[in-house]
């Protein structure tokens, strides 16, 4: 069973910068594709950057492309997210999510919410204005 905890969410200003965590326990995390997902108040649960290959090649979304970078250690099982120029509108709940697990090489494909199955409790952040 993957077991995700995601930290690292807070208040700040529009163009600051926040690195949200992911750890994961009861499994090798390289064996998964993870992907970070958003959701803001009203709306629907997007898909914001997934690691898509074992070697960790990622895909973002257009909304995050260029200040958003997503970077995995396998020492501590953990997934980062480094989002920086944040934006008001990317105020909402970020949560992990793995699928898998693929062994050590493995490609997927997509980045949606329903490819994943497991997921954390999530992680808040507001950017003020």
């Amino acid at each position: 069973q993957v077991h995700l905890v995601e930290s690292g969410g807070g208040l700040v200003h529009s163009g600051e910068s926040v690195r949200v965590s992911c750890v994961a326990s009861g499994v090798i995390l390289d064996d998964y594709a993870i992907g970070w997902f958003r959701q803001a108040p009203g709306k629907e649960r997007e898909g914001v950057s997934c690691i898509v290959s074992s070697d960790g090649y990622a895909k973002y979304s257009d909304a995050v492309k260029g200040r958003f970078t997503v970077s995995r250690d396998s020492a501590s099982n953990t997934v980062y997210l480094q989002m920086n120029n944040l934006k008001p509108e990317d105020t909402a709940d970020y949560y992990c999510a793995a699928r898998g697990p693929y062994g050590s090489s493995w490609i997927v494909l997509g980045c949606e919410t329903a490819d994943y199955e497991f997921w954390g409790q999530g992680t808040r952040v507001t950017v003020s204005s």
